[in-house]
């Protein structure tokens, strides 16, 4: 017999019962990000001046980022100069993301990774992590700490949009508010046990662990994904 910590085992009868008083409220999440989701779109935006990043070929415009697409979503990837391994968060963050094209086909819009190292360390970076995305470099330019991103310390979502040359600030958020657009995080809030997480709301005995302590650090990425796995 297993000692690991169960939920009750109920009918059929009252399984459904239970899964459909939790329905409504996960309908009315729905419906509040979709009134979220509304809300955003009639948000004000603000000019931005012409910044210059660093890329695979050489500087580029940020309106050239966009490569023709009118709408464009930034991750600001966290950087310490240097550094073997990078940020755990965002090496994880950005690893799930590798069939994008879709975007660019039916919607406009690209994503593409900013950070404030040398484009040089970051080429490579994504290769150890085996990262396919584009990576640009803010290490000459005021953009990471105009964009909420400053060197060793800011990550997060930035999205613009692109008039001519002309490049507007849409929406940002950062911290927490960056799990939304995880694949990984939403999937395991789904198991019966949660992320395992000590801040977590979970019945007693369920398995919890220190907050950040779960999942893959950069260098195991790296001997998955990476140039060498």
């Amino acid at each position: 017999m297993s000692t690991a910590p169960l939920p009750p085992v109920v009918d059929a009868a009252t399984w459904r019962r239970e899964l459909d008083a939790l329905r409504v409220r996960e309908k009315a999440a729905t419906r509040e990000l979709d009134a979220i989701a509304a809300q955003r779109r009639r948000l004000p935006m603000v000019e931005l001046p012409e910044y210059t990043l660093g890329g695979a070929d050489g500087p580029v415009r940020l309106a050239d980022v966009f490569d023709g697409a009118s709408q464009l979503i930034v991750y600001n990837h966290m950087w310490s100069d240097g550094n073997e391994w990078q940020c755990p968060g965002c090496t994880g963050f950005t690893s799930q993301f590798t069939r994008l094209d879709v975007l660019d086909r039916y919607y406009d819009a690209r994503f593409v990774i900013v950070s404030n190292g040398p484009i040089e360390e970051l080429l490579a970076y994504r290769e150890r992590v085996g990262n396919r995305m584009q990576w640009f470099s803010s290490a000459d330019s005021s953009f990471g700490v105009d964009m909420d991103a400053p060197p060793n310390a800011g990550f997060g979502v930035n999205v613009f949009l692109r008039d001519g040359d002309t490049v507007y600030r849409t929406w940002h958020t950062e911290g927490r508010g960056t799990e939304r657009l995880s694949h990984l995080q939403g999937l395991v809030d789904l198991l019966p046990y949660g992320r395992q997480e000590e801040w977590e709301d979970s019945p007693e005995g369920w398995p919890q662990h220190p907050t950040y302590s779960q999942g893959m650090g950069s260098k195991e990425i790296g001997a998955l994904y990476g140039a060498g796995s």
